[in-house]
């Protein structure tokens, strides 16, 4: 055991519990994190299909609609539509191949 001589200084009566309270402590605070910070988490402990809290989330983030676009692939080239009505083409480069000795 790496660390016996701690016990010498802290009786394990009081070390222990001391050392299990804090992981109580901290896996409860993990917890607690996970279920404000995320949807689909509280929807899938109270029964709820998935998917059910990513509509409450478009409704919270709204910003999120102008990274929706919609494309259209002909040959190298790919015109995207974004949701302002704005487009712009892409073109798709095949990468070039190197030869190994």
């Amino acid at each position: 055991m790496n660390n016996a001589k701690m016990w010498l200084v802290v009786k394990p009566t009081v070390g222990i519990p001391l050392f299990l309270s804090a992981v109580a402590v901290g896996s409860f605070a993990v917890h607690v994190a996970v279920l404000s910070n995320t949807t689909w988490v509280a929807d899938f402990l109270s029964g709820k299909p998935l998917g059910a809290g990513a509509m409450s989330a478009s409704l919270v983030l709204p910003e999120q609609e102008a990274a929706k676009a919609s494309y259209t692939l002909s040959g190298q080239e790919v015109l995207i539509t974004l949701p302002d009505g704005s487009t712009a083409v892409a073109v798709i480069k095949q990468p070039a191949i190197l030869a190994s000795n």
